[in-house]
């Protein structure tokens, strides 16, 4: 993917636009409870600082109304955060859509929440035009919300004068076309959730692309049912058999293959008291549930991320905040930190499980794009991407 990116351009004297992606979690008070986001973005801010640029930093934050700003809709909190951390006051600037406002070389401003803007959302080229006048150079820092086509993500980015992506859009599109474009193969896919059908489309991108494509949780289960396999009272949606049946053929079609686990962990409860049963898959009884792969599947695939050369993480493959039914995926967790593969993973579950078996080190890149990383698993075109490749 050719873009133009922040840390080749010269800043000193130019007026530069960061749309960062500062929207952090808080409490009833108001007060953040987690600042990741905020320290992810630092050094997108202090590079252009540090090279003499006039900086102005904007965010969305929850779910405003456009029009207005409430209380909690205010960047406020995120401004003090800054300021603490970037060792500087950050002031807070309202109404800046038409200027206004002043920002010296070296200096940096937060301006307030995107998404009050009325024409926000809907991309409206006006508004668009209005906040490219305010800059000589636009970046666009927030691979998190590369998937809306708004105003600050994608409207501008046309109009600007210069639209660039910052260090961490940058990373995050690198390590995407090095897994997905321009993979080192076997190129392995493990895909899990609850359903077949919110992961639909990303599973038919990747069986045209990948050598393998382990499944799990309940997406796992409705493709043991197209296998002829017995689930139980197993969360599946029967509906779908004929969509993991194609999937499964279109791969064994072209040499690619979708193992399935052998044998599994069940329960006739769920819950984290439940007692735990391994079972080969074809003796899985008619009370019970799969929750977990069982620990020869376990060991089967994680023999295939280990020759794998490059692996696309996104679910857990059992309900692994259970600890009796969290051995398939602590299993490959370590498989994935071993492997001497490109590693990518993303997903909140997908997360917490790294996090859960520490293993956040030795996954060549974790994405925190949410929905955008899902929609370029997807294959789907993200608008603020399209963008800045219209620009380069």
């Amino acid at each position: 993917m050719k873009f133009k990116r922040l840390y080749d351009l010269e800043l000193r004297g130019k007026r530069v636009f960061i749309r960062a992606d500062l929207n952090v979690p808080q409490d009833d008070s108001l007060a953040i409870t987690d600042d990741t986001r905020i320290r992810a973005s630092l050094p997108a801010i202090r590079h252009a600082m540090q090279a003499g640029a006039a900086v102005m930093v904007t965010s969305h934050l929850g779910r405003p109304t456009e029009g207005t700003v409430r209380p909690e809709d205010s960047l406020a909190p995120v401004a003090r955060r800054l300021s603490d951390l970037l060792g500087v006051e950050v002031p807070l600037v309202a109404n800046w859509v038409d200027g206004g406002f002043s920002v010296a070389p070296g200096q940096v401003v937060l301006l307030e929440n995107c998404r009050c803007n009325k024409g926000e959302k809907k991309n409206d080229e006006a508004l668009s035009r209005r906040m490219a006048a305010l800059c000589d150079i636009y970046v666009n820092d927030a691979f998190g919300t590369a998937h809306r086509a708004e105003a600050t993500t994608h409207g501008i980015a046309a109009v600007a004068p210069i639209a660039c992506a910052g260090p961490l859009m940058a990373a995050e599109l690198d390590a995407l076309g090095r897994a997905l474009l321009q993979p080192r193969r076997p190129l392995m896919a493990i895909v899990a959730g609850s359903k077949v059908s919110t992961k639909l489309s990303i599973l038919k991108t990747l069986a045209e692309r990948v050598d393998q494509l382990i499944v799990g949780g309940g997406i796992a289960n409705t493709f043991l049912l197209a296998a002829g396999m017995p689930i139980g009272k197993s969360l599946a949606e029967p509906d779908l058999v004929g969509e993991a049946r194609a999937i499964i053929d279109m791969m064994a079609a072209r040499g690619a293959s979708v193992p399935l686990p052998t044998d599994v962990v069940v329960a006739t409860e769920f819950s984290a008291s439940a007692a735990a049963r391994t079972v080969p898959v074809a003796q899985v009884g008619a009370a019970d549930m799969i929750l977990d792969i069982g620990p020869d599947s376990a060991a089967q695939f994680a023999g295939l991320v280990a020759k794998a050369g490059t692996i696309v993480w996104n679910g857990p493959v059992g309900v692994f905040e259970f600890e009796a039914f969290s051995g398939g995926t602590r299993v490959l967790a370590q498989a994935i930190a071993d492997s001497a593969g490109f590693s990518i993973a993303g997903g909140g579950d997908t997360l917490a499980a790294i996090a859960k078996y520490g293993i956040t080190d030795k996954v060549d890149y974790i994405s925190t794009g949410g929905g955008a990383f899902l929609e370029f698993l997807e294959g789907r075109t993200l608008p603020a991407v399209a963008a800045l490749q219209a620009r380069a």
